[in-house]
């Protein structure tokens, strides 16, 4: 067992995920227009999510919506919060550019540490990476 959460009953499971969709939702509704946009042609707003089946009524990002906020346009918070920024190199069309806060950067270790030791790694274990870091984070 990693973290408690991993052995609740699926009805806390479920309820923690409804909060955490209700405050992602209604924080990229109140701080992103493109996605305000999006939610409001699709007619829906923040308040209507009352249940995790409410997930199938919202409007999916696609990569030409990376493309058509090119650079900055779908970040959550002011860039000075961000500690690192990853970005496509735009072979196909406009790159794509996500940014990661502290809390990002500390739950994506968390997530990568949770599958090694899921796949069997231990503090015994060694791992060597072996491509580069310049890599688009989709690829990593």
């Amino acid at each position: 067992m990693w973290a408690k959460e991993e052995v609740l009953p699926r009805s806390e499971i479920e309820k923690i995920q409804l909060a955490r969709l209700k405050e992602t939702v209604t924080r990229i509704y109140e701080k992103v227009p493109a996605y305000r946009k999006k939610m409001e042609e699709a007619k829906i707003q923040p308040d209507q999510i009352q249940g995790l089946e409410d997930l199938k009524r919202l409007p999916f990002t696609y990569k030409q919506d990376l493309r058509d906020n090119y650079p900055f346009g779908l970040f959550t918070v002011p860039k000075k919060e961000l500690v690192r920024i990853h970005a496509s190199s735009g072979t196909t069309g406009k790159p794509t550019v996500v940014g990661y806060t502290r809390k990002d950067m500390k739950t994506w270790t968390e997530c990568v540490s949770r599958i090694a030791v899921l796949g069997g790694a231990s503090s015994e274990d060694v791992a060597q990476i072996c491509f580069g870091y310049g890599m688009f984070t989709g690829a990593l």
